[in-house]
């Protein structure tokens, strides 16, 4: 008898975790998040949204913790496969007003994407810069903490949170170099595409054919810009970055992320590669799934100035 109840009793918790993973959207395939998903989420409204450029999507949206600051500030950059149909700030909104709650300061930016008017190369890369340098400006009147600005960014906006945190790599005589760029003390990509050239090879499966939109050609047509605008051509970086992403995401799988590790330690660029088991792409921008405080701690140690503080 007490063996049937012990056997009973392990069947039943065998029921009951099936059923509680099931319940979480961070186990089975079918259940793992969409993108708009994370568009559903609550966020309260930001501190100020701001104009960065003359163009109705060069804007973003600040949000400061509570207290005097000055603040530490993560610019926080959505993805979308770099195309307007997938995602908006709003996809990045829930995310941007949990790193607030933490006690950092959000620029939660909006920018042109490759298939905006007068988005793809070299602007989509320019209204990232722009919005950066932009933080200078808001300093006056806002109270933040320019030794302390993180990138973090999603998929697309991974990239671009990377290539800003590799600003003093790109070529001089690029369209998208920049002549003062505002340093970062590292960056933080969620499932962020490190290599446009390996992307293209399998971007069909989740985004499209979008990286040659982007770029305005292949890499053997324009092989100069991919050299300036692939994070992974720009190692090593002088500042630290971090990937974190899920075991289930099939944006960056396995080995698009192994490559991304092998690539940084060959070039002695700082890196760390978390993976978060069972999570897929979505996941990363929520602050209600498993991926959070992984996140979290990420983007806190970077801003911990023991870490890393640029030259200035």
């Amino acid at each position: 008898m007490m063996n049937a109840q012990v056997a009973w009793g392990r069947v039943l918790r065998h029921v009951l975790l099936i059923a509680s993973l099931w319940s979480s959207p961070l186990v089975a395939q079918g259940r793992l998040l969409r993108a708009s998903d994370n568009d559903t989420l609550p966020a309260k409204p930001p501190t100020a949204r701001l104009a960065y450029g003359p163009d109705s999507l060069q804007f973003g949206e600040l949000r400061l913790p509570d207290g005097a600051g000055p603040f530490p500030i993560a610019i926080v950059i959505h993805g979308g496969c770099w195309v307007s149909r997938f995602a908006t700030l709003r996809n990045s909104a829930a995310v941007s007003d949990a790193l607030r709650d933490a006690g950092i300061a959000t620029w939660n930016i909006e920018y042109r994407r490759a298939d905006s008017p007068g988005g793809g190369w070299p602007n989509t890369f320019l209204d990232a810069a722009r919005a950066t340098d932009q933080l200078r400006a808001m300093a006056r009147s806002y109270p933040l903490d320019l030794s302390r600005v993180v990138a973090i960014g999603h998929s697309a906006g991974g990239h671009l949170a990377m290539w800003l945190a590799a600003a003093d790599r790109v070529p001089a005589g690029s369209a998208i170099a920049r002549r003062d760029p505002l340093p970062l003390v590292g960056a933080v990509a969620l499932a962020g595409i490190a290599d446009l050239t390996e992307f293209r090879t399998y971007s069909r499966f989740t985004c499209g054919d979008v990286v040659d939109g982007l770029m305005g050609g292949s890499p053997e047509q324009v092989p100069e810009r991919y050299a300036a605008g692939a994070p992974r051509q720009l190692f090593p970086l002088r500042v630290p970055h971090v990937q974190i992403v899920g075991t289930e995401d099939r944006v960056l799988p396995a080995a698009a992320r192994e490559a991304h590790r092998a690539a940084a330690t060959a070039a002695g660029s700082p890196f760390a590669l978390v993976v978060v088991e069972g999570a897929g792409h979505h996941e990363l921008l929520s602050p209600r799934s498993a991926t959070w405080p992984a996140v979290l701690a990420e983007v806190r140690r970077l801003l911990t100035p023991a870490v890393a503080t640029p030259d200035r």
